[in-house]
């Protein structure tokens, strides 16, 4: 199929336009310190992030504007550049696993960095070969991707001035709140209610925060509900239950009791059911996938290309493969340093267990880029099934090193202490998974923008390699402020840090009891199969809704099971708000309009604020010195907590309705 939608060409000829500027990539690299720091205390907070596209396309203008001499395609390559940055942030699922287990004690700066720079970079070598089969020869729709563009277009014609306006006003009432939260401790950041009966314990939360009520909005009316679906499913039916059939042995409070079930039992409930609902999206992208390839492999023997439709040359192409795959095979390596020089200790079977791991990634994280990029292209970014690709990954490099170890191909030392450095080693490899595929995730998105302007697909594809140069260089030290700031709930709780503002990082401690559960034939597995039925039950549910033009996203309610319920229900709030005031209007909810603005600038100012905070919990070793909270003023942060929130909702609705 063609999109004839897009004309692939411009008034100007290429040269006459600019397009990559040092200015444009200065200010591409301190964007992405921006988007990749609030993405990365957002996705440990609550476990999402959000595509930065659209913000960064809108300060991009902004900044170009005032500086005189912007084109649209020299804008186009700012925000390519800080969304691969941004997006390289989905590293959060991974690394701090590695931390919660025990095996770092910080976050090296050198593995860290290089790691996901050659995941991401092989993120987007992989996506190059399929452009043209998933953007210029599809009807996919790219959400985001359409979106970003319509930015970009009407920035350059003078568009909408209030978009700024918009994303700045709700970045500064965000962060003021954020600060009265978490740094002067005056209002609470949520209120829960727990009740027992008959044995069975139930319990209520819900969330003040406004990066949860923007990104509610932001994922519509269908997410949200799904999300608080699979939060009723957990706290109203599963944890009641299983309340009543587990015995309570460490005599704890009914809170904490129905915590412990659902940590423990609930979650992986919703691992079963993430991962049957990305196995049935990965099954029904398998044709159009095909597809593409062939489509792709003809493409690969045309010539007398010009620059509008040229990729990066095969040179280039296979010379970057190399270096990247280069990268992980010594990291791999040096991985397996510490058993090195131990008593029979085969180097050829360290070289060979290294080896084997970049072979995995290379073809699984070529199926993986494929997979994620047909999945933006259909749903955004955003709302691609990451999660569940990591559950799936971290499953397949389990299984897959434990095959290793069956023919004597893994390093005896692996097996040693339960596993300890098998399942490190696990982890380190889905850590490249992850980084490659997010960026291809993003990198077909960016393409179908640089489409609709006229950009240059080979310097989109370079912009999009600094992208990940920038955001690896950024990523590690924001994970070790946090870190040091606060803790992750899993991991040992370090000196002087409160154990209940630990952030929750809810991604990767469930991929650490699934690994540690597979390595040490622990893992639950009746509480993953019955979530996997439960995933069967609701792909069957959305398939019948779909009938009338209604959804319940089957990923969504797996993930409403095993994120915190203050998390689903705070989103519900938001998608609901966002339904209740557009929904007579539907042109209200355009990716330009207001309301997305103020939604993202909830999230920005909420994730920045919190990263500020966290540099200043680092600097004096405790996360409470700026408090002001009086003594014995329990009950006032909650009040004040709830009637803020209610009264920024109230504000947030009547501004979109308003335009």
């Amino acid at each position: 199929m063609t999109d004839t939608t897009v004309p692939l060409s411009r008034p100007a000829a290429p040269s006459a336009e600019r397009e990559m500027t040092i200015r444009g990539l200065v200010l591409g690299a301190l964007i992405t310190i921006v988007f990749t720091a609030s993405n990365i205390y957002l996705g440990l907070k609550i476990g999402l992030t959000v595509a930065s596209s659209i913000p960064a396309a809108v300060i991009s203008m902004s900044v170009l504007r005032t500086m005189g001499g912007a084109t649209i395609l020299e804008n186009n390559l700012v925000q390519t550049q800080a969304s691969a940055a941004g997006t390289l942030s989905c590293v959060f699922i991974s690394f701090p696993c590695l931390v919660m287990i025990g095996h770092w004690q910080h976050f090296p700066y050198l593995e860290t960095t290089l790691l996901s720079l050659a995941g991401g970079m092989t993120g987007v070598l992989f996506t190059v070969p399929l452009r043209r089969a998933m953007v210029t020869h599809s009807s996919l729709p790219y959400p985001e991707g359409v979106a970003a563009a319509e930015i970009l277009k009407a920035g350059s014609e003078g568009g909408n001035p209030d978009s700024l306006k918009a994303l700045m006003t709700g970045g500064l009432v965000s962060a003021v709140v954020t600060f009265a939260t978490g740094g002067l401790r005056l209002l609470s950041d949520g209120a829960s209610a727990t009740a027992v009966w008959g044995g069975a314990v139930f319990r209520a939360s819900t969330g003040f925060s406004l990066a949860l009520l923007g990104a509610g909005y932001l994922v519509g009316i269908a997410g949200g509900l799904a999300m608080l679906v699979g939060a009723i499913i957990a706290w109203g039916i599963a944890v009641p239950v299983l309340s009543t059939m587990l015995p309570n042995t460490a005599h704890l409070a009914p809170a904490a009791f129905a915590t412990q079930v659902w940590a423990q039992k609930v979650r992986f409930m919703g691992a079963g059911t993430i991962g049957v609902a990305a196995i049935w999206t990965l099954a029904i992208l398998a044709q159009p996938v095909a597809a593409g390839i062939r489509d792709m492999l003809r493409a690969g023997r045309s010539v007398g290309e010009d620059s509008q439709s040229r990729d990066l040359s095969p040179r280039t192409m296979v010379l970057l493969t190399g270096v990247s795959l280069a990268i992980l095979f010594g990291l791999f390596v040096a991985f397996q340093a510490p058993i090195m020089g131990a008593p029979g200790a085969a180097e050829h079977a360290i070289i060979g267990a290294a080896l084997a791991a970049v072979l995995f990634c290379a073809l699984f994280g070529f199926l993986i880029a494929a997979a994620c990029g047909y999945m933006a292209g259909i749903v955004g970014s955003s709302s691609s099934p990451l999660s569940g690709i990591a559950i799936i990954a971290v499953v397949m490099i389990a299984l897959f090193l434990l095959g290793l170890e069956q023919v004597g191909l893994l390093p005896a030392q692996m097996s040693a202490n339960g596993h300890h450095l098998a399942i490190a080693f696990a982890l380190f490899i889905l850590s490249a998974i992850v980084a490659s595929s997010a960026i291809s995730n993003d990198n077909l998105q960016d393409l179908k923008t640089g489409q609709l302007v006229g950009a240059s697909p080979w310097r989109q594809q370079a912009a999009l390699l600094v992208g990940c140069i920038s955001g690896a260089v950024v990523i590690p030290p924001v994970l070790e402020l946090l870190y040091q700031a606060y803790g992750f709930v899993g991991a040992m709780p370090r000196a002087g840090m409160n154990p209940d503002h630990a952030l929750a990082a809810p991604q990767p401690a469930l991929l650490v009891t699934i690994a540690t559960g597979i390595f040490q034939h622990q893992l639950d597995w009746n509480m993953i199969v019955l979530g996997a039925g439960l995933g069967g039950v609701l792909i069957a549910a959305d398939l019948l809704l779909r009938r009338w033009a209604r959804a319940l996203p089957p990923l969504a309610v797996g993930i409403g099971l095993y994120l915190p319920p203050a998390v689903s229900v705070t989103l519900a709030i938001g998608a609901v708000l966002g339904w209740a005031c557009t929904r007579r209007r539907p042109s209200l909810r355009a990716e330009t309009g207001i309301g997305t603005m103020l939604a993202s600038g909830f999230i920005v100012g909420e994730s920045l604020t919190g990263v500020l905070l966290a540099a200043v919990a680092g600097a004096t070793g405790r996360d409470d010195t700026l408090s002001v909270l009086p003594a014995g003023a329990d009950a006032m942060p909650m009040v004040l907590g709830f009637l803020v929130f209610v009264a920024i909702c109230t504000w947030f609705g009547r501004s979109i309705r308003r335009v």
